[in-house]
């Protein structure tokens, strides 16, 4: 007996389907290697981690200087005039104004970026936290480096006397850079999210 060939239609079928499921094979193949790298890609986010650490270990370090200059101005009150009294509690004022920036830095800035922070329970928990997003965050931390170029001016115009004349005009031009930073920033942010 002689070998019978299969017909060209049966073939082709063959072909088809062998196509057809290694088509399927590979795009299941592409949408399981999709979904492990934007699980990568997501989980990334937790490097940021770390870094809002180091800024509670600044926040740290900064109420320790805090505290060291409340008790060098408690400890010399009697002995210094109303003009240094004046600027040590500027000093406490630019570290506290820094202090509450670092704040909504690292509050803002995990919820925003790294994990929602679940304090629905808490009665403590800042107003600000619930409308916070990217945008209103830039417009906040630029609004607040306004506050502290502004204490720096004051110190140096109530310190006029000691402090060099260019170093206090750079100081007016930086702080009205911050002010206009501060404006545009805050302009394109009501432009981009118009408030319903």
């Amino acid at each position: 007996r002689g070998v019978v060939e299969p017909p060209l239609f049966c073939f082709s079928l063959r072909v088809y389907v062998l196509t057809r499921s290694g088509e399927k094979i590979i795009t299941t193949l592409m949408k399981t290697i999709e979904k492990y790298f934007e699980r990568i890609i997501f989980a990334s986010r937790w490097i940021q981690a770390p870094i809002y650490g180091g800024l509670i270990v600044g926040s740290v370090l900064y109420t320790y200087k805090f505290l060291i200059e409340l008790v060098h101005l408690c400890a010399s009150v009697n002995s210094i005039t109303e003009e240094l009294l004046m600027l040590g509690i500027l000093s406490l004022v630019d570290i506290t104004m820094v202090l509450n920036l670092l704040i909504m830095v690292i509050i803002g800035g995990y919820s925003t970026f790294v994990s929602r922070i679940n304090l629905d329970e808490d009665e403590d928990r800042p107003d600000w936290l619930e409308k916070i997003d990217a945008g209103t965050m830039k417009v906040k931390l630029a609004v607040s480096l306004v506050g502290v170029s502004g204490i720096h001016l004051l110190k140096s115009f109530i310190n006029i006397k000691q402090v060099n004349h260019d170093h206090i005009q750079w100081q007016v031009i930086i702080h009205l850079v911050f002010i206009v930073s501060a404006i545009l920033l805050a302009y394109t942010e009501r432009i981009l999210h118009p408030k319903h």
